[in-house]
């Protein structure tokens, strides 16, 4: 069983969290370009935090010591860790439409296409916004982050169809699956060699950066 580390709770000064969609484009005679398509897309985040206390400092410490031995982290956009519309401090939080507390889970209805899904279990109103986070879960370990491309609104049923990039992989995640809104998240790697924290009085800074990594159920 694969270990899954949580990003620790600190202010991050800094982060860049982008898609990767890996591609070749070629520059031929006759001025024609042709761009080649490969692989699967993936994410790709780099953090930094400043002014750590040393006790901070001594969580990353550890964290560092996890990573480098087999764990992965629990990525996220920290600087967007819910829809815009619900951006705070608080977590989500509310009643879904059809009763019980809602605390950004919801369901994965009906997978329309690659790029288009139906989420339910929402509260009535939801509001998602183009460019918001959304994360697809086929289990603990299995997780695919995409990006909203159309704002929309759950309706009185707590259902709201999402238009999505990059696409969703329908051989890996067959329903059943969750929806998760509340720090949507994908497993990473940490990079060789960027992780980076002086010790230099009276405060401290870290940064590193990591690559999604694709675990299988098993892992």
């Amino acid at each position: 069983m694969a270990t899954l580390i949580t990003l620790p709770s600190v202010v991050y000064s800094q982060v860049s969290f982008d898609p990767v969609r890996p591609r070749d484009t070629s520059m031929m005679d006759g001025r024609r370009s042709e761009t080649q398509f490969f692989g699967t897309p993936y994410w790709a985040a780099s953090y930094a935090a400043s002014r750590l206390t040393t006790a901070e400092a001594a969580e990353f410490d550890a964290l560092r010591m996890e990573l480098e031995d087999g764990a992965y982290l629990l990525a996220y956009d920290v600087h967007r860790p819910r829809p815009i519309a619900y951006q705070g401090s608080a977590p989500l939080s509310g009643t879904k439409a059809g009763g019980g507390a809602f605390n950004g889970d919801a369901t994965l209805q009906t997978i329309i296409n690659s790029r288009a899904i139906t989420v339910s279990g929402l509260p009535n109103g939801f509001q998602l916004g183009r460019g918001d986070y959304v994360e697809v879960r086929k289990s603990n370990n299995v997780r695919s982050l995409h990006r909203i491309m159309a704002a929309a609104t759950a309706n009185s049923s707590g259902i709201v169809t999402l238009a999505i990039r990059y696409g969703l992989d329908a051989g890996v995640f067959t329903l059943p699956c969750t929806v998760h809104f509340e720090k949507p998240s994908c497993v990473m790697e940490l990079d060789p060699g960027s992780y980076g924290l002086p010790k230099s009085w009276p405060n401290y800074s870290v940064s590193f950066t990591a690559t999604e990594y694709f675990l299988n159920a098993s892992a």
